[in-house]
């Protein structure tokens, strides 16, 4: 194996997790990380040093809906906790399943979860107007119910309603310096899951976490940013990014400059909830001196770093 000499962030989306969405058992999950860690491991043979970030959009969904479930046996999970959960438990399946791969290719290296916290404004203006979908799909009838307890529910697209919280802008990971001491020492951390634990300084100074969901990508964004890293990765669903997705003139990208990324996100090519977080979150690395950033799926992170596919975006 190469010696770690370049640092690289890499983003594995929650839904991914799920590849087949009549079959989100938990044992399915741990065949989606098994696959992912194969293709994290080969990054790591080739000498790059990796902090790992990942979504948690469906189980976060999961244990909501036990939540309902069990509500007249047991306590509710409020939603910070819920975070935290999703940190531990995805975060305990990426590091036994690349510790696996990496025993067996002859690689001495440990992985290790951190549980983060990241700072957002208490006064952000996405607590006055929450628009993130959180949980599943429901009649108008049982949202009204979440209503009249406190949640702020909308109607998603025809396909039914959901409850929606804030997604605030993160400002700062409480637990940087720990991040990058680990991972300057070698080690392989796995951080920042599900955009982080959103938390808040009440009037004290005191941290207190927030009801709210920080966007994965724009949370991978500013780790990046703040540990200097060479590469920032968003594994998706997708080989390479499109402009006029899924219709007749859909065209596929090799490359994107900073200044195309602009142009065609202004020009609307990427969608809201789909592929605009992350567009817009490389857009942040770049402008900040991040020096290079790649879209693909997790099987082909291998052929894209020797340039055979997926969508590099650049500085120029």
């Amino acid at each position: 194996m190469a010696t770690p000499t370049k640092t690289a962030v890499v983003a594995i989306g929650g839904n991914s997790l799920i590849t087949d969405k009549k079959h989100p058992e938990v044992a399915h999950q741990w065949e989606a990380v098994r696959e992912s860690c194969l293709h994290i491991a080969d990054m790591i043979e080739e000498g790059w040093n990796v902090v790992i970030t990942h979504g948690n959009g469906p189980q976060v969904g999961f244990i909501l809906r036990r939540n309902e479930l069990a509500a007249s046996e047991v306590h509710e999970t409020p939603l910070d906790v819920i975070g935290a959960d999703t940190q531990g438990s995805i975060g305990y399946m990426l590091q036994q399943a690349l510790d696996n791969v990496l025993r067996a290719r002859g690689i001495n290296r440990t992985v290790v979860t951190l549980i983060s916290q990241v700072l957002v404004d208490r006064n952000d203006p996405a607590f006055a107007h929450p628009d993130k979908p959180i949980g599943g799909f429901m009649e108008e009838d049982k949202a009204r119910v979440f209503e009249a307890s406190g949640w702020q529910v909308v109607e998603d697209a025809g396909r039914g309603w959901r409850r929606v919280v804030a997604s605030p802008e993160p400002l700062e990971i409480v637990e940087l310096g720990a991040v990058r001491s680990m991972s300057q020492h070698g080690y392989i951390v796995v951080t920042c899951g599900g955009g982080g634990i959103p938390v808040v300084r009440n009037e004290q100074g005191e941290l207190r976490g927030a009801a709210a969901v920080i966007d994965k990508d724009r949370a991978s964004s500013l780790l990046a940013r703040q540990i200097g890293a060479d590469l920032f990765v968003i594994s998706t669903a997708v080989e390479k990014v499109a402009l006029n997705f899924n219709t007749p003139e859909q065209r596929e990208l090799d490359t994107l400059s900073l200044d195309e990324a602009r142009r065609y996100l202004s020009e609307g090519h990427f969608a809201p909830g789909s592929m605009r977080p992350k567009i817009e979150a490389i857009i942040a690395f770049l402008q900040q001196g991040g020096p290079r950033a790649l879209v693909t799926n997790p099987e082909n992170i291998k052929r894209a770093l020797q340039g055979e596919t997926g969508t590099w975006l650049l500085p120029a």
